[in-house]
């Protein structure tokens, strides 16, 4: 089963406000440009329904926190299509409830209908700093040659996918690969770590040993 991408399925308590000064964005912007190059995220008419797909995130502190304060500035809904993004297509997220299905956000734009994932990512680890949520057919179709571990078919956004999430941390080798993929969200693979080159990197390795999987093939 997959689930049609874009659409924001969590309540998220949203106050406009101003964007964050660029300087503290130039880093995250980068890496979502090579993953804009790459295909990892981005927009095309002929998939998911043609809504755009992929989101990236930084967290903004490193604090051990249980009340789910764990504020982190990420990509705002639908922006997957833009080449190019500016202050005004972030979001922060400063509070991430995924038992009561619920966000509190504010800037300029309302956050990724993924940032609910991201802020489960988030809570996992408080050295976990940079989460990266890509769609790439060829690491989620070759997930189990590649030893990636998989969440079960759940909705993504939801506090199941939350708990998917937390349970593969637990049970799997997900704290040592830094990658997972998404069983009920069409070629959904998420990677995280503490540097934005651990999970933009983590992404991208992956990423090319798919693709060998495909040349063994042919």
């Amino acid at each position: 089963m997959s689930t049609q991408e874009g659409i924001v399925k969590y309540r998220c308590d949203f106050t406009p406000g101003p964007a964050l000064p660029f300087s503290e964005l130039s880093e995250l912007n980068a890496w979502r440009k090579l993953m804009v190059i790459t295909g990892l995220i981005g927009q095309d008419p002929n998939r998911y329904g043609g809504y755009g797909y992929g989101n990236i995130s930084r967290r903004l502190d490193a604090q051990v926190r249980s009340d789910g304060l764990h504020p982190f500035v990420i990509t705002g809904t639908q922006t997957g299509g833009k080449a190019d993004l500016t202050a005004e297509d972030y979001v922060v997220v400063t509070a991430c409830y995924a038992q009561e299905n619920r966000l509190v956000a504010e800037g300029p734009i309302k956050p990724s209908s993924e940032a609910l994932t991201h802020g489960a990512v988030y809570a996992l680890d408080s050295q976990i700093l940079w989460v990266v949520h890509a769609h790439s057919p060829e690491i989620w179709c070759n997930a189990e040659a590649l030893g990636v571990p998989m969440t079960a078919n759940v909705p993504y956004g939801s506090p199941e996918m939350a708990a998917e999430v937390k349970r593969l941390y637990i049970e799997s080798d997900l704290p040592q690969k830094r990658i997972f993929g998404m069983a009920g969200h069409e070629d959904g693979i998420v990677t995280y770590g503490r540097t934005a080159e651990e999970a933009g990197f983590t992404m991208l390795t992956y990423l090319v040993r798919a693709l060998q999987c495909a040349e063994r093939r042919n």
